[in-house]
C-alpha cells in the first residue's frame, strides 16, 4: 500500500477523529486541522509542529493556504463543516462561511496544487425525493433543497463539478446518511440517535415524530469505507454511505429505551408535523459496496448499545 500525505480538515470532529486513526493505522502520513487549540504541541508556527496538528479555519483563506503549502498533501479529506438543519437556521452565517466559502478556498488551492479531494456532502441533498436515492438521481431530477444546510451541501457539489470542468480537478464526494456512534458527544444539533441516547440516559424527555424512516450507519463502518477511497480514488465519483437496514424512528426510540433502561413515560409519540424534512430516506449503496468495499458490520441494536455504553462512561453516569 502506497503511503500518502493526507490532510484532514475538521480532524477533531466525530468522523475526523476516527478517520485519522484508521488512515494512520494503514501507514499514511496524516496532518489535521480544526477550529480550536488543543493540547497538542505545535510551537509558534507551522515550521515548529511536532504533533501534525494546527489550528485553522477553512473559511479564512490565509490560514488554509499556509497549511496546504506546508503539508503539500496528496489527498485532502474535507470533513470540516457546520452540520445540521436547525444549526443552519440558527447559525446561518457560520454554515455559509464554512461550508461554501471554506470549500471554495480549498478548491482554489486544489486548482493550484493539484491534490485530490474527498469532500463530505450529505443525504440532505436528496431533499424531498420520495424514491430510492441512487447517486445520479440528483443529476436527472430537479430536487427542492429543504433547508440552509442542505442548500450549502448541494452548492458544494456544484462548486466541485464546475472546478472539474474548468480546471480538471479530481474530487470524490460522499453523502453520509445518519452516521452515529461512540465518540458523538451531545449538542442539540447532533444525530437523532445521539439525542435520544443522551436525553434518556439523563432522564430527559424526547419527542418521537411518527411515520418517519431512516437508515443509521455506525461510525466505524462509515469511516472504514471512507478511508478506502485513499487507495481506490475514482475522480468524479459520488457515493452514498449508509446502512442497508431501514428502521422507523419509533423503532429507534424503543431500542434506546431498552439499552438505557429509561422510564418509557419520557417518550412522547406524536403525529409528524416536522416541516422541511424528508419523511422516508430509501437509499441504494451498491456503488460504495462495489468500489469501496462498504460493509455494515454493526446493526442498529448493537450500535445503540455501544453508543449508550460509551455515553455512560464518557458522562460518568
Amino acid at each position: 500500500m502506497e503511503t500518502k500525505r493526507i490532510l484532514i480538515t475538521g480532524v477533531n470532529g466525530v468522523v475526523g477523529t476516527k478517520l485519522e486513526k484508521v488512515l494512520k493505522s494503514r501507514g499514511h502520513s496524516i496532518f489535521g486541522i480544526d477550529l480550536m487549540h488543543t493540547n497538542k504541541e505545535y510551537g509558534h508556527g507551522l515550521g515548529k509542529i511536532t504533533d501534525n496538528y494546527f489550528r485553522c479555519d477553512i473559511g479564512k483563506y490565509r490560514q488554509i493556504k499556509e497549511v496546504i503549502e506546508y503539508v503539500k498533501p496528496d489527498i485532502v479529506y474535507n470533513c470540516a463543516a457546520e452540520f445540521g438543519r436547525w444549526n443552519g437556521e440558527h447559525f446561518y452565517e457560520q454554515v455559509w462561511n464554512t461550508n461554501v466559502v471554506g470549500l471554495k478556498h480549498i478548491i482554489r488551492l486544489q486548482e493550484q496544487h493539484k491534490f485530490k479531494l474527498v469532500h463530505f456532502s450529505s443525504s440532505e441533498v436528496y431533499g424531498d425525493y420520495e424514491g430510492i436515492m441512487y447517486e445520479d438521481v440528483i443529476n436527472n431530477i430537479a430536487i427542492e433543497q429543504m433547508n440552509d444546510y442542505a442548500m450549502s451541501k448541494r452548492v458544494n457539489e456544484m462548486q466541485i463539478n464546475n472546478s472539474k470542468i474548468m480546471h480538471n480537478t479530481e474530487t470524490v464526494f460522499v453523502r453520509l446518511f445518519n452516521t452515529y456512534g461512540d465518540g458523538e458527544w451531545y449538542h442539540p444539533f447532533r444525530s437523532v440517535n445521539c439525542l435520544f441516547c443522551y436525553k434518556l440516559l439523563h432522564g430527559e424527555p424526547i419527542t418521537v415524530y411518527k411515520g418517519h424512516s431512516r437508515t443509521s450507519t455506525y461510525i466505524n463502518d462509515t469511516v472504514e469505507t471512507i478511508a478506502n477511497i485513499s487507495n481506490n480514488f475514482i475522480p468524479g465519483e459520488s457515493y452514498n454511505i449508509a446502512s442497508n437496514e431501514i428502521h422507523t424512528i419509533e423503532e429507534l426510540a424503543e431500542l434506546v429505551l431498552k439499552h438505557t433502561g429509561a422510564d418509557p413515560s419520557l417518550v412522547k409519540y406524536v403525529e409528524s408535523n416536522e416541516v422541511l424534512t424528508t419523511k422516508h430516506k430509501l437509499v441504494n449503496v451498491d456503488k460504495s459496496i462495489k468500489d469501496l468495499n462498504h460493509k455494515n458490520t454493526i446493526d442498529l441494536d448493537s450500535g445503540v448499545k455501544k453508543t449508550v455504553d460509551w455515553m455512560k462512561e464518557h458522562y460518568k453516569l
